[in-house]
């Protein structure tokens, strides 16, 4: 079983959508790309980069960690790209959580 990653793409207007996936290159692509595989969110809103990617485990643990993370303020997703221990801790109150 492949491992969940949660991920983060910066827009060109600088909102930070959150995703999962076991590929996160191939999901990457599929937002990029605009043939209905994307996310409705990023539809017209590039040049899209991908700014942050975390192996979290199995895919409810890597639900949990995206949820937690999509409710965070704006600020607080930026201060998580500067700093490694705040996803970890959001990984750890997750795993809690189950």
């Amino acid at each position: 079983m492949a491992d969940w990653s949660v991920y983060l793409i910066r827009c060109r207007d600088g909102a930070l959508y959150t995703g999962i996936a076991t590929d996160v290159a191939r999901r990457f692509n599929e937002h990029r790309e605009a043939r209905g595989r994307g996310s409705r969110f990023l539809r017209g809103r590039g040049p899209l980069r991908l700014v942050f990617e975390r192996a979290v485990g199995p895919k409810g643990l890597a639900m949990r960690v995206e949820r937690r993370v999509k409710n965070l303020r704006k600020r607080t997703k930026e201060r998580l790209l500067d700093q490694g221990g705040l996803i970890d801790e959001i990984i750890s109150r997750a795993k809690k959580e189950a």
